[in-house]
């Protein structure tokens, strides 16, 4: 998207101008979540690729889980990854 724009072409005191537009394509998943079994008080991860690097947003249910001592969270690239520490059987 950010090579979007007016382009022009000049030689000598002739010029030719075109705009460009880009549109976006959607993020999409390339390798979704894969269900885990895992004892109680392990630690397990979660991850997914995408298609292209994309903000992700992790939930259980429709809470929002945020970075703390219990859930890490990293990005490289186009890969989410969620690791839970010290797992509950209320984490399921």
């Amino acid at each position: 998207e950010s090579d979007a724009g007016d382009y022009t072409c000049v030689c000598g005191d002739k010029q030719s101008t075109a705009s460009l537009a880009v549109h976006a394509l959607p993020v999409l998943f390339k390798e979704e979540l894969k269900n885990e079994e895992v004892q109680e008080g392990a630690s397990v991860s979660l991850r997914c690729e995408l298609t292209k690097a994309a903000p992700v947003q992790w939930k259980t249910g429709s809470k929002v889980l945020k970075a703390s001592d219990k859930y890490q969270m990293r990005q490289p690239g186009t890969t989410a990854e969620l690791v839970i520490h010290d797992l509950e059987v209320k984490d399921a």
